[in-house]
């Protein structure tokens, strides 16, 4: 039962007049000011500097690259993703300040990008690293019907293959255990896995889309649910999770699903108020802290908030897209932020 909300209203950045695009370099360039902005106050000490790390490429497909980094001193309170679109668009993507890595979705196959990280502090940039990727080719050959399980060479990500040393025993066998279909709305769902035996590098979930197009969606090694965005309603869908060891997938599970139908909504646009059953008490109570715009781009916004009493089972962000349509994005219940893209 939804037992309360917050809501908050954005306005994304204009492309033309947002800071972005002035702050962007040209995919050639190296950012202008990072000598300006990297120069620490003379009253900074050095525990308080923060550096990032080298920012590598941690996995490649046709639509999508994930990028890892590591922060060696200090931590940044956010980073800030920038990049340019296949149409020379520059594009931002705000990023919390504990995350390590990034799958940057919506890409164009076989094309060359140019990622730059800023680490941020005290809404400051103090701190980068750039690095460029290209995107994987997508397989020309004819693709088997919706209904058909995707094949390992549909989306093969494009990275160099790690050999596993011949040492490895059989404690070191992953394994992955039933995948869960956790929540569904007419255009997400809300997946969920356990890995009862080792661990894996990482892991990536394959399907096709409502026109048939193969997608991959990369996830962290320590991620034990996602969230799939932008599917079409009243539709069934077929995803495989892999589980990846040096590169290499070595287990697999599989689930099919169908997306919710259309939900009419109230006139007045409001959900009805949550009621208490008469025997909940003052503990039981969770209550939603204010919804804050912590970042707005031309093509994202970053919502955070709070819980000051109680904890939630989850969350569920509504909202209409440019279109007017509805939309509806399900949350982990320990999350305290949310980039909407």
């Amino acid at each position: 039962k939804k037992i309360d909300h917050a809501s908050t209203d954005v306005v994304t950045a204009d492309r033309e007049a947002a800071a972005v695009p002035e702050e962007l370099p040209l995919p050639s360039e190296e950012p202008q000011d990072e000598k300006r902005q990297t120069e620490a106050p003379p009253s900074a000490t050095k525990p308080a500097r923060a550096v990032l790390g080298e920012l590598k490429v941690s996995s490649v497909t046709p639509n999508s690259v994930q990028l890892q980094w590591s922060v060696p001193a200090a931590p940044f309170d956010s980073f800030m993703l920038q990049y340019r679109d296949a149409q020379g668009q520059p594009q931002a993507l705000p990023i919390d300040g504990g995350s390590r890595s990034v799958t940057v979705p919506g890409l164009f196959p076989s094309r060359r990008y140019r990622f730059h990280l800023y680490g941020l502090q005290g809404g400051k940039r103090v701190h980068h690293a750039s690095t460029e990727a290209v995107t994987a080719a997508v397989n020309l050959d004819e693709p088997p019907k919706p209904s058909e399980e995707l094949q390992p060479e549909d989306i093969q990500p494009k990275y160099p293959p790690i050999k596993l040393p011949s040492t490895d025993s059989p404690l070191a066998r992953a394994v992955l255990e039933e995948l869960r279909v956790s929540s569904v709305t007419p255009n997400s769902v809300q997946l969920q896995w356990s890995v009862p035996e080792g661990s894996f590098d990482s892991f990536m979930l394959q399907y096709r889309d409502a026109q048939g197009q193969p997608q991959a969606l990369p996830i962290d090694g320590g991620s034990r649910s996602v969230t799939v965005p932008g599917l079409s309603p009243s539709r069934r869908y077929r995803f495989h999770l892999y589980g990846l060891q040096g590169g290499k997938r070595t287990d697999r599970v599989s689930t099919d699903i169908i997306t919710g139908e259309p939900q009419p909504e109230d006139p007045k646009g409001k959900d009805p108020p949550a009621k208490a059953t008469p025997s909940e008490g003052p503990l039981a109570r969770a209550v939603l802290g204010e919804l804050r715009v912590s970042s707005v781009t031309p093509s994202s916004v970053q919502l955070q908030w709070s819980v000051p009493e109680g904890p939630f089972d989850s969350f569920m962000l509504q909202y209409r897209d440019a279109q007017g349509q509805p939309q509806a994005l399900p949350i982990d219940g320990s999350s305290r932020s949310v980039t909407v893209p």
